[in-house]
């Protein structure tokens, strides 16, 4: 076994690039992004290990190159694509977890892989989310900004895991990023900077505080918050909070979908969670191309305002 630091690279929003292009051409560029993505790795001394059709599952021996890595390509991509049509971008989400990995026929496997692919999925776009190891066994931690989001479930895994964010946009200086020159324990949900989560439906405007979570949203009368459409399950997702940061559980037999404010790549989730890391709209029991789904928009709120239940959407 080899100490390993592994990364998935996964692109989103190909599904209106295939939709606006046609197969043969949105195939062509979804292959021309995920050669480009492995030959940046090649380039920081990472192997691809193999690719994944709309994505990329590296490894790296020297941790610190691998996050930088990962930072390079996701600086350089969006000054590519910032230019582009909405709904031709491909966007990039990472997740990155370090351990002993097992290498049987140029193949990885151990629990590092998989805590990499969750995280992967995990991860909206542009996000790059990692582990505690990863960001423990940087060499030069001056030269990555990141964000601890807490623990959170990793499924296949008994204990939870810390997961941190790192900030590659040069723009994201701010009070709340913070070089970690020492990981702290685990933030106390006390000291997030949001205050609460708006949510909508129809004429049903909710606030929830964090100490009203986690709630669960639902078609039956029992739910904290009643979504009545025949599509939505009977308990079809838990909202809940870890420290400081919304997570959705999907719960539901027919699948939810997340899109988030200022983007059009869509989470899909069965059985499986998302950060909610800003605000954006849920699709239940339907996607969103269903314009007859039943989609509920969430706000999260800042600690400063003023949290009643007659918060409206502005």
């Amino acid at each position: 076994m080899a100490e390993l630091t592994i990364a998935f690279v996964d692109l989103t929003g190909s599904v209106s690039v295939f939709e606006t292009l046609g197969n043969d051409r949105a195939t062509k560029a979804v292959t021309r992004l995920t050669q480009w993505i492995g030959a940046k790795g090649q380039e920081f001394d990472g192997k691809v290990v193999k690719m994944l059709g709309d994505g990329v599952l590296l490894s790296f021996t020297n941790n610190q190159l691998a996050v930088e890595c990962m930072m390079h390509i996701q600086q350089e991509h969006a000054q590519r694509v910032a230019q582009w049509p909405s709904r031709l971008k491909l966007l990039m989400q990472v997740g990155m977890a370090r351990g002993q990995v097992v290498q049987v026929d140029g193949d990885c496997f151990g629990d590092a892989v998989n805590v990499a692919a969750r995280l992967s999925d995990l991860a909206g776009p542009e996000q790059i989310l990692v582990t505690d190891q990863v960001i423990r066994n940087l060499t030069s931690r001056q030269a990555v900004r990141s964000r601890s989001l807490g623990p959170m479930r990793i499924k296949g895994r008994v204990e939870p895991c810390e997961v941190f964010r790192i900030e590659w946009q040069p723009e994201m200086l701010s009070e709340f990023l913070t070089l970690p020159s020492d990981l702290h324990a685990i933030r106390d949900a006390g000291e997030s900077v949001f205050g609460g989560i708006e949510v909508f439906w129809l004429d049903d405007k909710r606030v929830f505080k964090m100490t009203d979570l986690p709630i669960k949203i639902g078609r039956i009368p029992e739910a904290e918050f009643v979504v009545n459409d025949p599509r939505v399950s009977r308990l079809h997702a838990t909202l809940d909070i870890r420290s400081g940061n919304y997570v959705l559980e999907d719960t539901s037999s027919y699948g939810t979908w997340v899109r988030f404010s200022g983007s059009d790549s869509v989470v899909s989730l069965r059985r499986q969670e998302c950060l909610l890391h800003s605000d954006g709209e849920i699709a239940m029991g339907a996607p969103f191309s269903d314009f007859s789904s039943p989609m509920i928009k969430f706000r999260l709120l800042d600690g400063s305002m003023n949290l009643n239940n007659n918060v409206l959407f502005s």
